[in-house]
């Protein structure tokens, strides 16, 4: 009887094989969702109040077992709750089949370099379907859907030119980073991931009411979104791999072509750079949707990232001349301060005025000089020459000199000087939530900072942050 279920299952599985044929390709395009950039909620995964009883299909979890490589890919009925949802959509599968020609590669590159599985590259199915776009309810926004202060910690700049948490290449590092970090302090993929969706400091604190470190066992502790967005990875994955057995059709992606990347060092439009490649201004900010003016704002100093379709040599002169005609603008670069609707909801403080530094006028006496001045008034010798644009030492009596004693640098107003904090880490305390706290502070420079390897870290342990 055995050897009889053995026989029938390789059936099954060689007949579910032989489903897998590639499918024709269908002309489609998809340039405008990607393209438009207005606010769109990515609540990709749907609440599932109570999982359908179907019990465990014997098939699904042999196609699972059949695709699993680092990532665990578990099947139960919550997993199959979102393959059942998830098969049903699609026109949106076939969209992200397509597109996924493109963007896996970068995803994939950015993965490997922090020695991350591949295979998660399949969550940004589940946050973004694959729009560069979009944004959620709270402000998570782009393919990794970052929200402002955890895409600071991992090195991001938002500012009123650039959001490069849209940026397929620095967002995917961005994310590679966090699940590094994410995997060397919880030990566990399915616990990683479930820290994507709602903070390590959450994930950790369910491990400890749970006694375990479970994703399965841990879920009723979870958020109600998180506990769903597991299942919903696994579930996202298999329909990634298993379209052709559910008739899900791959669209051809606006991206079926060969790109370049340019290093430009002017301000450029964008238009200006598809005109000159005889190309839709479209497709050039579909490949480069962090602009938000569709502008390049590159500099000598920070040069930007510019990504076309691969062209003939016959635009080439045309293009140069675009890329070295630096754009007449006001450059002036502003840095976003914070686009998270729950920070927004919070009632601003009151703006802290200024002092402004005290001004005494000294009357120099005879036999005074500078030195004997400065001393008198406890400041430096350069001070009194740049408030008073004094050249050389040479003073005489009767001479009238501003001083302003309060300050203590030769600027009007006194720069502050970057302070070294001992910050004392706390129970739920993760890199990413110390280095939210403070302005200007990474991950990687808490790292740098501090000595550390890795990102795990211990209630109690002190840390330098400047």
């Amino acid at each position: 009887m055995r050897k009889l279920i053995l026989t029938i299952l390789t059936f099954v599985i060689a007949l579910d094989a032989l489903a897998q044929v590639p499918v024709k390709l269908q002309n489609d395009t998809i340039l405008k969702r990607l393209t438009n950039a207005p606010l769109s909620d990515t609540i990709a995964v749907p609440s599932i109040e109570q999982p359908l009883l179907l019990g465990q299909s014997l098939l699904y979890k042999l196609r699972l077992d059949s695709i699993k490589q680092t990532v665990p890919l578990d099947y139960n009925e919550y997993v199959q709750s979102y393959i059942d949802i998830y098969t049903k959509r699609k026109a949106m599968y076939g969209d992200m089949l397509g597109l996924s020609g493109y963007y896996f590669p970068i995803f994939e590159k950015a993965l490997k370099s922090y020695n991350i599985p591949t295979e998660i590259k399949y969550l940004s199915i589940v946050e973004s379907s694959l729009n560069p776009h979009a944004v959620s309810r709270v402000g998570a926004t782009g393919l990794w859907q970052f929200m402002f202060g955890t895409a600071k910690a991992y090195g991001l700049n938002m500012d009123n030119f650039v959001d490069e948490r849209k940026d397929p290449v620095q967002a995917s590092y961005a994310a590679a980073a966090y699940f590094r970090d994410a995997y060397e302090e919880l030990g566990d993929w399915l616990l990683a991931i479930a820290a994507y969706n709602c903070g390590k400091g959450n994930v950790q604190r369910a491990i400890d009411k749970a006694g375990s470190r479970n994703f399965w066992d841990i879920r009723r502790f979870l958020p109600k979104e998180t506990s769903n967005y597991v299942p919903a990875f696994i579930a996202a994955v298999y329909v990634m791999k298993y379209a052709n057995a559910h008739q899900i059709v791959p669209k051809i992606a606006p991206f079926a072509f060969k790109t370049d990347t340019i290093v430009v060092r002017n301000f450029v439009a964008l238009a200006d750079v598809a005109k000159a490649i005889d190309q839709k201004e479209e497709t050039i900010f579909a490949l480069n949707p962090s602009y938000k003016k569709k502008i390049i704002n590159g500099t000598a100093i920070a040069p930007k990232r510019l990504v076309i379709p691969k062209t003939g040599y016959q635009y080439y002169p045309q293009l140069f001349e675009v890329l070295n005609n630096d754009l007449e603008m006001d450059r002036e670069v502003i840095l976003a301060s914070t686009d998270d609707v729950r920070d927004l909801r919070k009632k601003t403080l009151p703006k802290r005025e200024i002092p402004q530094p005290k001004l005494i006028v000294h009357k120099v006496l005879p036999g005074q000089n500078l030195t004997a001045i400065a001393n008198q008034y406890k400041v430096e010798v350069q001070d009194l020459k740049v408030w008073n644009n004094l050249v050389a030492s040479t003073i005489i009596p009767g001479q009238k000199l501003k001083i302003y004693p309060d300050t203590v640098s030769h600027k009007m107003l006194p720069k502050a000087k970057p302070v070294l904090v001992n910050y004392k880490v706390k129970q739920g305390d993760t890199l990413s939530s110390i280095a939210e706290k403070f302005d200007g502070v990474t991950v990687a420079s808490l790292k740098q900072a501090n000595g550390l390897k890795s990102a795990k870290i211990t209630e109690g342990m002190l840390l330098k942050v400047m």
